[in-house]
């Protein structure tokens, strides 16, 4: 799991649900396809993991990511030390 955290000016909460669908932006026009959020979580997905939001508007926003732990056995790490 890693949390990410900022102190920008929030995500209102009207919006909150929102922030994943593919186009979704709140930029004006030009400045941005409102893709980034949804392709991060579609790649969170396809890592068998997720991406969450939590926002307190004027005070920052919080993602979370969770992706599952491998196993040696599984073949994704290595047994052997490092150096």
């Amino acid at each position: 799991m890693v949390t990410v955290r900022d102190s920008g000016p929030g995500i209102p909460e009207k919006l909150i649900n929102r922030i994943f669908d593919p186009f979704f932006t709140t930029r004006p026009g030009g400045q941005g396809a409102g893709l980034g959020l949804s392709v991060s979580e579609s790649i969170m997905r396809s890592l068998g993991g997720s991406i969450e939001a939590s926002s307190a508007e004027g005070r920052g926003a919080t993602f979370t990511l969770r992706l599952p732990a491998a196993r040696a056995a599984e073949g994704y790490l290595s047994e052997e030390p490092l150096g």
